[in-house]
Parts: structure tokens; sequence; C-alpha cells
């Protein structure tokens, strides 16, 4: 590395979210030189910088990820143990739940998760073997042949023999000339029954603006400013949504019928939650991160939850490739100032009464000066166009036959498991929840159709819109990352392309030996796995009623 505004290197890894992060541990574990360069000082993405607490499949103690994921897991929870003044209870809990959050086994802070990224890191940058700079975003890539050739950050630029996009919404693909997807293809364009008759590239997935909130007993502090688009929200209903978007007001995500959840849920047998205890459900639960029952008595750990609910989802416009995405992006963000301000303010009390005052913004924990998450959590990215082209198809379980599972693919790179679900869209669609099998990741989907050594590392690979959402939650971002450093490594130390890796069998099955053997990835799911369908609607539908204590309008 040459101290000047020119860097080369063997792989070059473009975006800091989990798919960067898990493409620098493979690539480094297989002896590459490994340049990182990400736009914000903390790496993670969704985990981190983006607030997101892990979703995951009903499976995830068990199989259905990448040997680096289950240690990212496992250091989580020995961070707690060794670091935080956890009761005597909870130390020796190998199913321990930081957060005891519903939408995962292990939700917790999103400083545990920086850390615990840091750390794994940390032995490739001592050795030499990772360099990583930070407050970087592309402006500008050179090509030659079908090849990327460089990268050009403004300040500085880079050559390297394999480029990852590993940016949350592919942002180098349109820089290097990558030919790519957006938004909703039409019906006919894969055969996808849940697909519009015509297509949209700017039909996306509404994005997020997360936040910490605190419960705080006793506060009067002033809430939040309010916004300047407060009134704007308080009285916008979406068109595909039940009351406005300042309320308690919903649909729920599979049926599509109205719903009025509540803050808190109730306790056993009807009692009143009591914030602050075990004893509550509702929104506040489901992304729960700090219970204070975890700690020994008198410590002053506030209960905390993440604020990415219904209610925060920005559907008003794209966020990239518009001309106005940057005041789409601060909409955002003014989007869930005012929810938390009305919900300090006017908010229905479970208890009577209006507004939460107890509620308080966490402003400590993401360093910001908003006080909000460092990053707006994105759902739907850029996707490439692919050799492999996974859709609705591929995975949805009204489409297999009965008991097929998904497509199995024999150049499978790894695990994915999640519903297809879609949040509702910058072109006003409602939710899109379909029953799906888990899935595996073929490598096809990561090797885009003319360029030879760009890799997506993330969301970007070639999924549908719909597909997209099996694809996008943190293990399968993870994995698709670890595939694509593996893969860029495997490249470089066989003098061979990612296109001769899936043109011929033998290596093919060379690679898939690699990922096995020295990275511990898991191919293929148990039997008993792959059949089912990733959760059933009926007992997801009595989970949420027992857990949340939402009003359903049944009729």
């Amino acid at each position: 590395m040459s101290l000047n505004d020119e860097y080369k290197t063997q792989v070059l890894i473009v975006g800091g979210g989990l798919g960067a992060v898990a493409a620098a541990l493979s690539s480094c574990r297989l002896g590459c030189r490994t340049m990182l360069v990400a736009p914000d000082s903390w790496l993670g993405g969704q985990a981190t910088s983006q607030g997101v607490p892990p979703d995951e499949h009903p499976w995830i103690e068990s199989t259905g990820a990448t040997a680096s994921y289950r240690e990212f897991r496992t250091r989580i929870r020995l961070a707690y143990r060794e670091h935080l003044p956890l009761d005597a209870r909870w130390k020796l809990d190998p199913r321990l739940n930081p957060g005891g959050g519903q939408v995962s086994p292990i939700t917790h802070d999103p400083r545990i998760s920086l850390q615990v990224i840091e750390g794994m890191l940390l032995p490739f940058r001592v050795s030499g073997l990772l360099t990583i700079l930070r407050g970087y975003a592309p402006a500008g890539a050179e090509t030659a042949s079908d090849r990327v050739t460089a990268v050009n950050f403004g300040a500085f630029s880079v050559e390297a023999d394999y480029v990852l996009d590993a940016t949350e919404t592919g942002d180098l693909l349109p820089l290097a000339g990558v030919e790519y997807r957006t938004g909703a293809e039409a019906r006919g364009e894969f055969g996808e029954p849940h697909a519009p008759e015509t297509g949209d590239a700017s039909n996306m997935q509404a994005v997020s603006w997360c936040a910490v909130l605190g419960w705080a007993p006793g506060n009067r502090h002033d809430p939040v400013e309010r916004p300047d688009s407060y009134g704007h929200w308080k009285e916008t209903i979406a068109p595909c949504w039940p009351g406005p978007q300042l309320s308690f007001e919903k649909i729920d995500p599979i049926t599509r019928r109205p719903q009025t959840s509540t803050l808190f849920g109730t306790g056993p047998g009807g009692t009143d939650p009591q914030p602050g205890t075990m004893n509550i459900g509702g929104l506040w639960a489901y992304r729960r991160i700090h219970r204070p029952d975890l700690y020994g008595s008198g410590e002053p750990f506030l209960d905390a939850t993440v604020l990415n609910w219904p209610q925060i989802d920005y559907w008003e416009g794209p966020v990239f490739d518009v001309p106005d995405a940057q005041e789409h992006l601060k909409r955002a963000r003014e989007l869930t100032l005012s929810f938390i301000h009305w919900l300090q303010t006017e908010a229905p009390r479970h208890d009577g009464g209006e507004g939460y005052p107890e509620v308080v913004l966490r402003t400590d924990v993401f360093e910001t000066l908003h006080g909000l998450a460092r990053e707006v959590y994105i759902r739907e990215s850029r996707r490439i166009r692919a050799r492999t082209m996974v859709s609705e198809c591929d995975i949805a379980s009204e489409i297999r036959p009965k008991g097929a599972g998904a497509t199995r693919y024999p150049d499978t790179v790894g695990l994915a498991s999640y519903r297809i679900d879609l949040h509702p869209t910058t072109a006003g669609d409602s939710y899109i929840d379909i029953e799906s099998y888990p899935a595996q990741i073929p490598l096809g989907a990561l090797i885009p159709e003319r360029v030879r050594n760009l890799i997506p590392a993330c969301k970007n690979i070639g999924t549908t819109h719909l597909s997209s959402g099996m694809y996008r939650v943190h293990p399968a971002e993870w994995n698709i990352g670890e595939a694509a450093g593996a893969l860029a490594a495997y490249s470089v130390l066989h003098g061979t392309e990612p296109q001769a890796v899936h043109e011929h069998a033998d290596i093919t099955e060379d690679f898939q030996r690699l990922l096995h053997d020295r990275l511990g990835f898991e191919l293929e799911w148990p039997r008993h796995v792959a059949e089912v369908p990733r959760w059933a609607p009926q007992l997801q539908w009595i989970i949420r009623e027992k857990r949340d204590g939402w009003r359903v309008d049944k009729s």
C-alpha cells in the first residue's frame, strides 16, 4: 500500500453492512489482501448503524447459518456475560436473549453488535491482510473489457482484482455500468402470480429510519421537537392503510385486516401491562433490546426497544435512482421524529389519557445529532441481472409442488429462510406476505450476466422484487456476503473467474467443498426443515393475537 491517492489490493469490498463484514472475513480467512471502504464509521449495516435487531428464521439456533454467523451470535451472548452486570440466573443461560424481544432469540443493543464485529475483524487488521477506510462512498468506477479496473472514492481510488458491491442500495452497479433491476417486475417476466401486470422500476418497498426508545417512569421532560412536517403526517393516510400515519392503526400483513395495535399488550390472565418488567407485549415487546430484569437489583438500565414499526414506514418516494432521493431521506427521518412526538404527547395510553412522556428517545445509542439511527433501514436494493434469477416461483409454498420444498440448486452456496415479506411500497401497494419454503442461495445469483469481476455481496443479488423479501434479512445477507468474499478469494488464488466456477461442475464442487470444509457453510437444509413452509399463516396468526393483545377486526 502506498501513502498516496492510489491503492491496489486483491479484493476490494465497497460498503459497510453485514454482507461487507462477512465478505471481509471469508476473503481474509482464505489469505487474500482485502480492502474494505465504508461510508460510515460503524460497520454492520442493519445490525448496527441502521439499528435493526436480527430478523431470523425459527431454526437459527440449530441450523441454517454459516459458522461465522454462529460465531457472531455466540460472541454477542458472551459480550453480555463478560462485560455487563447480569443477574446470576442469566449468566449460564445458553439461550440468553439479552433484550427478550420476540423478533429473534437474540435481540440486543446495536453497540454490542458493533463491538463484536470489530473484534472478529481485528486479527486480520493486525496481521495486515485487511485495511479498512471509513467515511467514503463510491463516486465513480473505471472499466475495461467487461471488468471493473478501479473504483474512485473522491479522495482516492482503488485498483483491485475483484470488486464486491456490499453497499445498501447497490450503489456501485450504475457507476460501473453493471446491468441491474429495481422495483417490481411485471407478472409475465417470471410468471410470478403476485407480481403486478405492469412492471414499475420505481415501485420499491418503504424504508424506515429507526430509533431506540427508552421507558423512563416519572419522566416529564419536554418531548422531542415537533418537526415541520408533523401536521402532514398526522393527517396523511396511505392508500393501503386503514388510518392516519400517526396512530396505532395498522393492518395484518398476512390477512390484510385492519388492526389497532397497542404500545403494551396485556399481561397473564388479562392483567394490565407493567412496563419495566417482563409483563408486557404489544409493539414494545417485538424488538425490545433492553429488559431490566436481566441485570442485578439497583442497576440503572432502562427498558428499551427499537422503533421499527409500521407507522414509520416511509413510502412517499424511492431513496435512490430518483432526483429527489435526498429529500425523501430527510422526510423519512422527519416521519420517525413526528411519530415519537405523537407517541409522547397524543397517543392513547393503555391506562387512560393521552401521551407517553415516559417514552424517551435514546439519543446516546447511535452517536448522532438527531438521535436516530446513523443510517436509514433499506429493505430493497438495486439487484443485478444475474445468470440465475430467483423468483417467487422458486420459493413460495403455494406455487411449489406439495412437499417439494424450494428449488434445489446444484450450485448452492448457502441458505436463506424468511417469508416473502414485503412492506408497503412507494406505489401504494399493501403488504405482500407469502408463505415460503427455506431456500438455497444459488451461485448463479451472485454472477452478473456480463461483468466478470464484480460480485454482489448483500441484498443486490439476482432476485426479483418479490423473492428479495426472502434474502434481505440478517443471516441471509451475511451468508451472501461471506460467499461473495470466498468466491473472490477462490478466483484470485486459483487463477480463475467466477464465471468459470459457475460453468464447470468440477470447479463448482471444489468451491463448495471449500465453503463447507474450511469455512463451515451449510449448503442444504435438513429434510425435516426443507419441506416445512416458513411459519404457517394460522400459527403466526395465533401467536400474534396471543402475544400482542391486538384488538382485531375480524369482520
